[in-house]
């Protein structure tokens, strides 16, 4: 098995046209491998390159963002593969082996594959849509977190709060901070995280939306407020951590294989375990407590439950703190399932977290969970028929035809207006 390495010069495809530049030398056994086909494509850009008679290759791209650099396996020698390493996420289909890279700090990138021999065999599309079904379920669990937040925060509120989505980075970065920068261990580091996310809930409303809600601000000029707020928190998390993308402890383990076509890394099932065990006390704690049944009854009819006794502040400081712990929960996991931190993550997913509640029904708890299940399907599943850039339109597209149906969205009910 051997290692791509950097070469010092290539057969070129753009060099000249562009500042930045992948690279990446092709041998096996210690002898170079002419005529190898390689293919990057992101941000609206695709090209393939072929190796030269020393087996070297660069290709210019036009700008810092996240590329899918495939190996297309069939310009190969016969009996030599792309082989999966533990340390990094090869993704392999009909087409070739493939891997996600973007730039750090430089303009240059060398892509590293692991060559060996073998016989591939191709995952028929019944396994590639079980497969795609399984990471839809463990990406709709981890939306869904985020999406509960949101949906509780509105419903007792009226605030859609455009600053969620640096909520959910917030949680990543404390998790980067301490389990990275300050070496303490990762199992230790999240819940520090988690807790840390729900502080700044209790902040942001003793600081900030409580005493924009007492001053009587519209539900437009509270969400102009939360758009402000969102820019400011996004570019101070860059300003400390940066534009690049960092890893947490443990990203990227190899995968087990389970039943059948059904492949998860550890990662994946503690992820998706630990999101099933916060939802199911999510729905106990609305459904019977008596802090659950008030936050329900704010929603339905904020003024009704203030007269029947109900401290509404208590309530909904509370709300802003639960939807801070699950988005810093969101976050952590979704750093793992990207996988990497970034300043920009939470707002990437912004979008596709309003889709599930919107989708689901607006202030309703279990109508975000539902939209989250079938937002997450949706995005992973259409991979299989449209390119992994554009994946997310066909989330955003059903939910267009959803509401042109049902406005109130699955869970949500009919209001009369007037």
């Amino acid at each position: 098995m051997t290692l791509w390495s950097v070469p010092a010069h290539a057969d070129e495809v753009n060099v000249d046209e562009y500042d930045f530049i992948f690279s990446g030398n092709v041998k096996y056994n210690g002898e170079p491998l002419e005529g190898v086909t390689l293919n990057v494509k992101g941000g609206g850009y695709d090209e393939d390159v072929d190796t030269d008679a020393e087996g070297k290759w660069r290709i210019g791209v036009p700008e810092k963002t996240t590329y899918e650099i495939t190996l297309i396996e069939s310009t190969l020698p016969d009996g030599v593969i792309v082989s999966e390493d533990e340390n990094q996420r090869v993704t392999i289909s009909e087409k070739g082996a493939t891997i996600e890279a973007e730039f750090g700090l430089t303009n240059n990138k060398s892509v590293n594959f692991f060559l060996g021999e073998g016989v591939r065999n191709v995952t028929s599309d019944l396994d590639r849509l079980i497969e795609r079904i399984i990471n839809g379920l463990n990406f709709g669990l981890m939306l869904a977190l985020a999406s509960i937040g949101l949906s509780l925060t509105f419903g007792t509120t009226g605030i859609s709060n455009f600053a969620h989505a640096e909520m959910v980075t917030f949680g990543a970065v404390m998790a980067l901070v301490f389990g990275v920068t300050l070496a303490v261990p990762i199992w230790v580091a999240i819940p520090i995280a988690v807790v840390l996310s729900g502080v700044l809930g209790w902040l942001m409303d003793v600081g900030i939306w409580k005493p924009l809600r007492l001053r009587g601000l519209s539900v437009v000029q509270l969400m102009i407020v939360s758009i402000g707020l969102s820019l400011a928190m996004r570019y101070i998390f860059q300003f400390f951590i940066g534009g690049g993308t960092q890893q947490l402890p443990d990203s990227g383990s190899a995968k087990i294989q389970l039943i059948g076509p059904i492949r998860l890394s550890p990662t994946d099932m503690i992820s998706m375990g630990v999101s099933i065990v916060v939802l199911l006390g999510v729905a106990y704690w609305l459904l019977r407590t008596r802090t659950g049944k008030a936050t329900r009854a704010i929603s339905d009819n904020p003024s009704l439950a203030a007269a029947s006794g109900i401290d509404v502040h208590r309530v909904v400081r509370l709300i802003w703190v639960l939807g801070a712990v699950l988005a810093g929960l969101s976050g952590v996991l979704w750093a793992y399932f990207r996988p990497g931190i970034k300043w920009d993550m939470g707002w990437q997913i912004l979008l596709l977290i309003f889709a599930a509640v919107v989708l689901g029904g607006l202030g309703t708890a279990f109508g975000a969970l539902l939209g989250s299940i079938i937002v997450g399907l949706l995005v992973e599943v259409s991979t299989l028929w449209v390119p992994s850039d554009i994946k997310y339109v066909g989330a955003l597209t059903i939910l267009i035809v959803v509401l042109l149906f049902r406005p109130q969205g699955i869970l949500g009910r009919r209001e009369r207006i007037g």
